[in-house]
């Protein structure tokens, strides 16, 4: 019997929809995202897909799998109701101070993201628990009820609670709760304790302040998008893509939003693993460019880097220190503003650029003839000829090439070149930006990027990806099927998952394992009451477990995956072996005569990956044919073969500069490179060596 399985991705300017059939069949289709109201677009892209299938929503019995923008848009945005912080007396201006890190120390002049909750709304508790979990003094009532009069006049809609010391103890934070829900019960309540517990005081707080910050607009929506789910006739709840590369039920990603960050992007990378597996490629580049924004990660050894924490809103893009620290799991990966809608202008110093601003789907850029009146890097496509605005998705929606050629031609106008000119520039202004982020986020992490395949995908990935590939070193891209949509198919490919954290900071060699036990046990416990509640059979679920350690007297941990259960051996030499090693890859020594000191406990509970896959079908014949179009290419115009993907063949080889157009994205390949199709229904383009 054939299952049928939903994947709908919401990105800054399309959203993307793919329904997939158990027998390898598959189904997307594109629509322009409706930022004022995100399930408009979510439902139109369901209705599109499900018409092309020519199936109702009682036909979908497998899952409905969402990815999602909006905790993303609410963090950039600012536009949120108003949210209060709690804070132990003495520390109120813990998101002011920071952590007195200068992301760039000879600036004198040196920003840093606005903190979500200002100091008027930040409220202190004379509380007190010790850092080693006692509770020197607990909450007072009428205090705390004197806080949620002061809420209330403000028109708080939701709250923060972080107080000293909680993630050891957090009984005085559940204290708080108890008294806002039976006082306020109107108003959301968010406990560092069970957000993020662990120490550092100024991470943790504004991981929970960013919660509370979302939990008002993502909590309605995933409660509004599950009841239209079940009125519109679909049987199955709502699973939520996490920033960790794993899926969850939508109550819970109500709760806990501040995991829903990279939602997208994190499906894309989890795809990039599926497809170095399927090629036998154990590391790549990831490498997604989408309307909005372009990501960078690197997979090593089939799998994504991950990172217990990451930023938003940076001041400086490329600046670790200059935003909004988060400590949860994340995918690993370097985003920046840099996709199809990405506006292309003179800086001050009379240079071309392109980007961060973007013009969205709303207006968009100006070839989308919806208002828009700044140039941007897809309409500089359109003038180039690489885009052919009569088939853009197809034929439905036709571009305004001449509206493109008049705003690129203005702006070409101040540099004293073309429009076709002009145009060449914001194309390689956007790729030298994407190859910088790449080979920063490689180099960052001790990285050889050099001659690494790249995995392209998005809706402006594959036009892009050749000359990206070129500037990083790269001969050889993959441009998989699906490839516009393969972020949404990668929903589908990822198993339900949940990561959780705990600091117990002890020196490995007096480790308490009993309270190593107490501590590993209350997160599987956890994690496993989430994946039972993603639909997950106890059957299947399985954990794995990690730790992070340092040695004493060190700032920063190394993450440590563990072979298995550490409680079972309660072997300290082997766990110290195993930092050791990694420390001497990292760093190039050890130091045999220093303690180690353990700082947090991880545990990953995870269902069983699904087998779901798309049947990509490769003929044997040859001879596709191709017809021809003016591209301007490097600024000279010359005539490029143009062909449609689904007429290639295995017998065929493209030799570049070429087109190869399918209907939700073009692929574009510059010369010295050939392109054929690989039996897995990819197209793989290699560069002949001593090629340009």
């Amino acid at each position: 019997m054939t299952r049928f399985s939903l994947a709908i991705d919401i990105g800054g300017t399309f959203t993307d929809a793919v329904l997939l059939a158990s027998d390898g069949r598959s189904f997307v289709d594109k629509t322009l995202t409706t930022h004022g109201n995100l399930l408009e677009g979510f439902f139109r892209g369901v209705d599109l897909v499900l018409g092309r299938a020519g199936l109702g929503p009682a036909d979908i019995d497998d899952v409905v799998v969402h990815a999602t923008t909006v905790v993303t848009n609410a963090l950039i945005e600012r536009k949120g109701p108003p949210v209060a912080l709690v804070l132990t007396q003495g520390f109120r201006d813990i998101l002011y101070i920071r952590d007195e890190h200068r992301y760039d120390m000879y600036d004198p002049q040196i920003e840093f993201a606005e903190p979500l909750i200002p100091s008027e709304r930040t409220y202190t508790l004379d509380e007190r628990t010790y850092a080693d979990g006692t509770v020197e003094k607990g909450v007072d009532r009428d205090e705390v009820k004197a806080i949620i009069a002061a809420c209330r006049e403000a028109g708080v809609a939701s709250v923060a609670v972080c107080l000293l010391n909680a993630y050891r103890n957090g009984a005085n934070e559940d204290a708080v709760r108890a008294i806002f829900a039976e006082e306020a019960p109107e108003i959301f309540v968010s406990l560092s304790s069970e957000i993020a517990p662990q120490m550092r005081e100024y991470l943790r707080t504004s991981t929970v302040a960013i919660n509370a910050y979302t939990v008002p607009i993502t909590r309605p929506y995933l409660t509004a998008l599950t009841k239209e789910l079940d009125a519109r006739g679909f049987s199955q709840q709502p699973l939520i893509m996490l920033s960790n590369g794993g899926v969850i039920g939508a109550e819970r990603a109500g709760r806990f939003p501040v995991r829903m960050i990279e939602s997208g992007p994190a499906a894309g990378a989890l795809v990039a693993c599926y497809f170095s597996r399927l090629f036998g490629i154990k590391d790549l580049i990831s490498f997604d460019m989408g309307g909005t924004t372009a990501k960078a990660c690197m997979i090593q050894d089939h799998e994504p880097l991950v990172t217990g924490t990451f930023e938003v809103d940076r001041r400086y893009r490329f600046k670790p220190g200059s935003g909004m620290p988060i400590t949860v799991p994340s995918i690993d990966m370097i985003e920046i503003g840099a996709g199809g809608g990405s506006i292309a202008s003179i800086d001050a110093l009379g240079l071309l650029k392109t980007g961060p601003e973007s013009a969205g789907s709303i207006p968009g850029p100006v070839c989308y003839g919806r208002g828009g009146e700044n140039p941007c890097v897809t309409d500089a496509d359109v003038v180039l000829g690489i885009i052919d605005p009569d088939r853009f998705l197809g034929g439905d929606m036709t571009l305004d090439a001449d509206g493109a050629r008049a705003a690129l031609g203005a702006l070409g106008k101040k540099l004293g070149l073309s429009a076709e000119k002009a145009a060449w520039g914001v194309f390689e202004v956007v790729c030298e930006q994407m190859a910088a982020a790449t080979r920063t986020h490689a180099t960052d992490r001790g990285i050889d990027y050099r001659g690494l395949p790249m995995l392209a995908f998005g809706g402006a990935g594959p036009v892009h990806a050749c000359m990206v590939a070129e500037l990083v070193d790269g001969d050889t891209i993959i441009y998989p099927p699906l490839a516009s949509v393969l972020s949404a198919f990668g929903t589908l490919v990822t198993p339900a998952q949940i990561d959780l954290v705990r600091s117990l900071v002890c020196l490995l060699e007096a480790l308490d394992w009993d309270a190593v036990d107490a501590t590993l046990q209350s997160m599987i416990e956890e994690s496993a009451e989430a994946l039972r509640e993603a639909g997950i059979r106890e059957e299947d679920l399985q954990f794995t477990f990690a730790v992070d350690i340092r040695y004493l007297g060190q700032q920063s941990e190394l993450r440590i995956d563990l072979p298995g259960d550490p409680r079972q051996a309660r072997d300290a030499a082997a766990i110290r072996a195993l930092y050791e090693a990694e420390y001497e890859a990292q760093y190039g020594l050890k130091l045999d005569d220093i303690a180690i000191e353990v700082v947090n406990w991880r545990v990953t509970g995870s269902g069983r990956k699904p087998e779901r896959a798309t049947a990509a079908a490769a003929a044997d014949g040859g001879g596709a044919e191709a017809h021809s179009r003016t591209v301007h290419l490097r600024g000279e115009p010359c005539e490029v073969p143009v062909y449609q993907r689904k007429a290639l063949t295995m017998a065929d080889r493209v030799e570049g500069p070429a087109i190869i157009e399918e209907r939700e994205t073009t692929i574009f390949i510059l010369e010295g490179w050939t392109l054929g199709l690989h039996e897995t229904g990819s197209l793989v383009a290699t560069k002949a060596k001593g090629g340009r």
